[in-house]
């Protein structure tokens, strides 16, 4: 009997499924100077300037420049400028696959990037007459570190940091790669995709595992790699409260379901469409050639034909969320 619905098709076909976090997206960032009474705390009562200046400011960042091109030269890694057009994470792809430790930072970039910082304008008091600087926040464009790792535990990352105050930073992790991790450590076969997995020796363990990322994990992590990392701040600044902490910038979730034959994928996604033909006509219902398509090619394309190298692609966007299958 050919399955009918999309529930018919997902209970009797599929051969595997695991549900995982997959990309996630961390901010890293200074709590405590995130506002201009916090950035001028900091570097008045702190560390004992006359005042909050864009001068003291950029001595922390030839400091931390410095730092990156000491840690590159002892790692002997060349600091790559990240040219337009050039897809970041392709470039650290090529350099991944060169790469022969089980752990480590295998390629640092710089690109130009906004982010938001302070500077001081002067100001003058309305009863005495005199000048004084004030701080202001303001957005400017500056250098960004990124650096591309692999870890033991959670595979191929990056952490990246802005190179002036307030230094912040992003990380980016992924959960399909970390599940892979786990299970080369505990010795479970596993057939990897490209972003996942396509089959597992012992199923319910593996989605265990994916569901075993949890937030203690994560910052162990993060503060391991902080520790190895150039650090624009320094271990007074530490000791005196002034850690990084990180937020969830953005995650997406992936929910990899394996079918028992290529037709029965093909049917899920004509499925999926004509069960929502009723709630309105999709925008926009594409397949995806193995082939470049241009004027010149010999087609007019009235008719889709599901061909082999032909990948179906399934998308709904709702404002700020979207699900692509």
């Amino acid at each position: 009997m050919i399955p009918q619905t999309v529930e018919e098709i997902i209970s009797q076909h599929t051969v595997f499924e695991i549900e995982a976090v997959d990309r996630m997206y961390l901010n890293l960032f200074m709590n405590r100077v995130q506002s201009e009474r916090g950035t001028a705390d900091f570097f008045i009562n702190h560390r004992k300037e006359a005042c909050a200046t864009a001068l003291v400011m950029s001595q922390m960042t030839r400091r931390f420049v410095k730092l990156v091109e000491d840690f590159a030269k002892n790692h002997d890694l060349e600091i790559v400028p990240f040219e337009k057009n050039v897809r970041k994470d392709d470039l650290a792809k090529q350099h991944l696959q060169q790469f022969p430790h089980e752990e480590g930072i295998y390629l640092i970039g710089k690109a130009q990037e906004k982010c938001k910082t302070f500077r001081t304008v002067t100001k003058t008091n309305p009863k005495t007459g005199k000048t004084y600087p004030h701080l202001i926040r303001t957005t400017v464009m500056v250098n960004h570190y990124y650096f591309y790792g692999v870890d033991k535990d959670f595979g191929p990352f990056f952490i990246k940091f802005c190179s002036y105050f307030p230094y912040t930073g992003k990380v980016c992790i992924n959960g399909n790669e970390y599940l892979k991790r786990q299970l080369e450590n505990k010795g479970i076969a596993f057939e990897p995709l490209d972003n996942g997995l396509r089959s597992c020796a012992d199923p319910k363990r593996a989605q265990r595992i994916a569901d075993g990322m949890s937030a203690e994990k994560i910052d162990r992590f993060i503060n391991k790699w902080l520790s190895i990392l150039p650090d624009p701040y320094t271990p007074v600044d530490h000791h005196a409260g002034y850690r990084y902490i990180s937020s969830v910038l953005q995650i997406e979730l992936s929910l990899t379901q394996v079918f028992d034959r290529p037709r029965h994928g093909r049917l899920f996604f004509e499925q999926i469409i004509r069960d929502n033909l009723t709630m309105g006509r999709a925008e926009q219902v594409p397949l995806i050639f193995g082939r470049k398509v241009i004027k010149t090619t010999p087609s007019d394309f009235k008719t889709k034909v599901v061909a082999r190298d032909t990948i179906p692609s399934f998308r709904v966007v709702y404002k700020n969320s979207s699900i692509k299958q």
